[in-house]
């Protein structure tokens, strides 16, 4: 099965999710790719739409399920980041509830949604999903991973830098909504937004991804080493690093990003970044400067990230492959929130040798600070998905 609804002015029409689906394996895995969730990174949608007659030559050989979905289409078609909010934090509780419909917003978050229940509910393997994405800065492109050990070895997989810990710092994205319903997920930052290497970037990245979820065979792609080579950098390459600090912004703090910075530059703590009515705004630690804003709309300003080291790495793998996760309530100052068990609260006035790191190994994010009190939660679908139900569609 084929679909491909791209208008064929290349134009992207409002409500229009679909690109194309193909259908080789109904009972293989799923990658369902996402463009353009802001409609000024319109190099997304367009290297779907491009790819789409490719991978309909190859359909016969494809071992599962292939989506491609547009996504803010009518900021997309208006070349905006959105029309009223910001579409990728909007996929909260209280918005998917359907309880109102008065923003731009709510329609594509409910038509989307409606797409994605199709194809999750039918799914018999694993389901995977690519997010892309693209900066106004220049620099480096990179992967953005929710640290479950099924994103991490995923992610893995691709010659890229992974960051972690981003969905951390933002509430309401897409793709921690997908990782909660048991998908893996990954986001991937393709470049700056109006450069062409960005879609290219972003077409070597889908097709290394339809590989790596063994949808597809390395015989039916015969420049899959040419897209491995094409994204790797040679800097980075398959460094994980950890976002440590959000720069969170409104349109009332007037605040302006120093000319100049690219993804991945170092900085060091009281480094100029940029200012705002309040005056200088300056690094608070040191490490690399991520996504630093050069364009009118966003609610970030930028993120300071941090190299992790391999043995932290393997380090959190053994601990959660051991189930430490699942006892660390039973330590001085930590206790369980009641009624949900993945969520504790921690007094870090007695726990004071449990930083929030250490919640992170074992697959905590942190929620919020009140005073001395932390609250952390730990991410669903770690070690293992809900989608495998041996031949026979989930529903």
């Amino acid at each position: 099965m084929t679909e491909n609804r791209t208008p064929s002015n290349g134009r992207f029409c409002d409500g229009e999710h679909l690109i194309a689906a193909f259908s080789g394996d109904p009972a293989g895995p799923t990658l369902i790719v996402v463009g353009s969730l802001h409609g000024n990174e319109s190099a997304g949608a367009v290297a779907l739409s491009e790819m789409a007659e490719n991978v309909a030559t190859i359909q016969d050989s494809l071992k599962g399920r292939v989506y491609f979905l547009a996504g803010n289409t009518r900021a997309l078609s208006r070349g905006v980041r959105f029309v009223d909010a910001d579409l990728n934090r909007h996929w909260t509780p209280g918005n998917m509830s359907g309880s109102s419909a008065n923003l731009s917003e709510d329609i594509e978050l409910a038509e989307i949604v409606q797409q994605l229940d199709g194809i999750l509910i039918t799914a018999m393997d694993e389901v995977f999903v690519l997010d892309l994405h693209s900066t106004s800065a220049d620099g480096l492109h990179f992967a953005t991973v929710g640290d479950t050990l099924r994103n991490r070895a995923f992610a893995q997989k691709f010659p890229v830098t992974i960051l972690l810990g981003i969905e951390e710092q933002l509430e309401g994205t897409m793709l921690e909504y997908l990782n909660n319903a048991g998908a893996v997920t990954l986001g991937f930052e393709g470049g700056q937004h109006e450069s062409d290497r960005t879609v290219e970037n972003h077409k070597a990245m889908v097709w290394l991804a339809m590989f790596n979820a063994g949808i597809i065979g390395a015989s039916a792609i015969p420049d899959l080493d040419k897209y491995r080579e094409h994204l790797a950098t040679g800097e980075y390459d398959s460094h994980i690093f950890e976002i440590r600090i959000r720069h969170a912004i409104s349109n009332n703090d007037s605040f302006r990003m120093q000319p100049g910075f690219k993804n991945f530059d170092p900085i060091h703590r009281g480094d100029l970044l940029g200012n705002d009515k309040s005056g200088p705004v300056t690094a608070t630690e040191s490490g690399v400067i991520m996504m630093p804003l050069y364009q009118t709309l966003g609610e970030d300003g930028f993120f300071i990230g941090r190299e992790i080291s391999p043995f932290w790495l393997w380090l959190s793998g053994l601990l959660r492959r051991l189930g430490i996760q699942k006892m660390i309530h039973i330590l001085p100052g930590v206790s369980r929130v009641p009624g949900d068990p993945s969520t504790l609260n921690v007094n870090t006035a007695v726990a004071r040798l449990f930083p929030l790191q250490v919640f992170h190994l074992l697959g905590f994010r942190r929620r919020r600070w009140d005073g001395n009190k932390l609250t952390v939660s730990r991410r669903k679908h770690d070690t293992t998905g809900p989608f495998k139900w041996k031949g026979e569609a989930n529903g």
